[in-house]
């Protein structure tokens, strides 16, 4: 049997850099949609983009197969191009010997990704696509609890 097919679709906020933040996921089965969000009173945008893909894939109750797509190279490029494994591997640190920031975010998508067929794709943002303008709403929400 194949596993379950998930779209979702992330996005991260934050007013000022470092700030408060938020984060949005809108996440599609079939015909079903969920949103989730969530934020915190400082952070930074790097932080809230890799919040909500943990968070979005955290939430999966078995495993399945994903297409996350997020408006964040940061996270396209640390997951497709290799980089994240890299810096884990190399003990956090980057090719330049330099700690490698939002570590333990890093780790923790790691983990969550490893219990799924995970495709990571980028799309830009705020270029009037639906479910990104929908996660960008839910983390500016989120973001404004806080300021």
């Amino acid at each position: 049997m194949s596993k379950k097919f998930v779209e979702i679709f992330t996005d991260g906020s934050c007013s000022g850099n470092p700030g408060p933040g938020g984060w949005g996921a809108v996440m599609r089965f079939g015909n079903t949609e969920k949103e989730l969000s969530g934020g915190e009173p400082e952070t930074t945008n790097n932080r809230m983009e890799l919040t909500a893909c943990i968070k979005s894939l955290e939430s999966l109750k078995e495993p399945c197969d994903v297409r996350l797509t997020t408006d964040s190279q940061y996270i396209v490029n640390g997951i497709n191009k290799g980089w994240a494994k890299s810096w884990q591997k190399n003990g956090w640190r980057k090719s330049d010997k330099k700690p490698a920031l939002n570590s333990d975010l890093w780790e923790a998508l790691l983990n969550v990704i490893e219990k799924h067929n995970v495709e990571i794709c980028w799309i830009k943002g705020h270029a009037g696509h639906d479910e990104n303008e929908r996660c960008d709403h839910l983390a500016v929400s989120e973001t404004k609890k806080f300021v």
